[in-house]
């Protein structure tokens, strides 16, 4: 099954792409609230099952919105591919480092963004929504709570993320904007190999990322037992799980998305992201990037 949110409207999507109206479709059975359906998901999707061929209307992809527009959290994972922690010149974590993005910098996968300064840097990461409510969850018990995944961006104002003395990740990549998610969210049983995805990003035809999300070191399961162990995932919540390398702070020298530019950002099975930048108020130039 792959739901998406068409003008802030709950979405099934069928193989050829057409669309049909979850509210309307299920007679106000379920809402047309995108970020509603969570809290229904078990009766969701066996409704959800018996819809083939009601398909009854095209999706323009510019009215695309987030398919979890308003989570009531976000957990977002650092430094867990190995060659982003060596790129990033940082030890290798023993358990997940963990931090937020504030829900108020969620957009669409085809969303204009606009840049607060000339050191936004990209992270293409799998992201995963929950479905049901997880607490101290089992890592073999743990895809039995996962609603699907999603591509995502960890956008990321690299000045005010280090400002030190203490960084401070969470604002830095939180400014408007800067969770771009979708096209869909993808049920797991629609992936053949939901552990080894192929996900990289492209700003133009440059390739900036790819890497493989089987060389997670800690893993979806790994992630869903270990945070659940201290906070109970609600339905709705999503988990931003890692970049690869080839992170544009970590270059030398050091790079960042410039005005005009489109960054491309993909995951196997899942599908692609396409945000244009601009420059926004009191826009300056690149902290030692181009």
């Amino acid at each position: 099954m792959r739901i998406v949110n068409v003008g802030q409207r709950l979405v099934l999507q069928d193989p050829s792409g057409a669309g049909l109206d979850v509210g309307k479709a299920s007679d106000g059975r379920f809402s047309g609230d995108p970020q509603g359906v969570f809290g229904q998901w078990d009766e969701f999707r066996e409704w959800a099952a018996g819809q083939e061929g009601r398909a009854d209307f095209a999706i323009d992809p510019a009215d695309l919105g987030a398919p979890t527009p308003a989570p009531r959290q976000v957990f977002a994972i650092g430094l867990n591919y190995a060659d982003h922690v060596s790129e990033s010149k940082m030890g290798r974590p023993d358990s997940p480092t963990v931090f937020t993005k504030f829900p108020s910098c969620i957009t669409g996968p085809n969303a204009t963004v606009e840049l607060p300064s000339g050191a936004v840097d990209w992270e293409v990461e799998l992201v995963v929504a929950i479905g049901r409510q997880a607490y101290r969850v089992s890592e073999d018990a743990a895809y039995d709570h996962v609603a699907g995944f999603m591509v995502g961006q960890d956008l990321s104002e690299r000045v005010i993320q280090l400002a030190g003395p203490v960084p401070q990740f969470s604002l830095g990549k939180s400014y408007p904007g800067f969770a771009p998610l979708g096209p869909a969210l993808v049920t797991v049983d629609e992936i053949a190999h939901p552990d080894d995805l192929e996900l990289g990003c492209r700003l133009g035809e440059e390739v900036l990322q790819l890497g493989r999300t089987r060389d997670l070191m800690f893993n979806v399961r790994e992630l869903i037992s270990k945070l659940s162990a201290i906070c109970p995932l609600l339905p709705g919540d999503i988990i931003f799980t890692g970049t690869p390398s080839g992170v544009g702070n970590a270059r030398d020298p050091k790079r960042f998305i410039p005005p005009g530019a489109v960054l491309t950002s993909h995951i196997e099975s899942v599908g692609e992201l396409r945000n244009d930048f601009v420059a926004g108020p009191g826009y300056e130039g690149s902290e030692g990037g181009d």
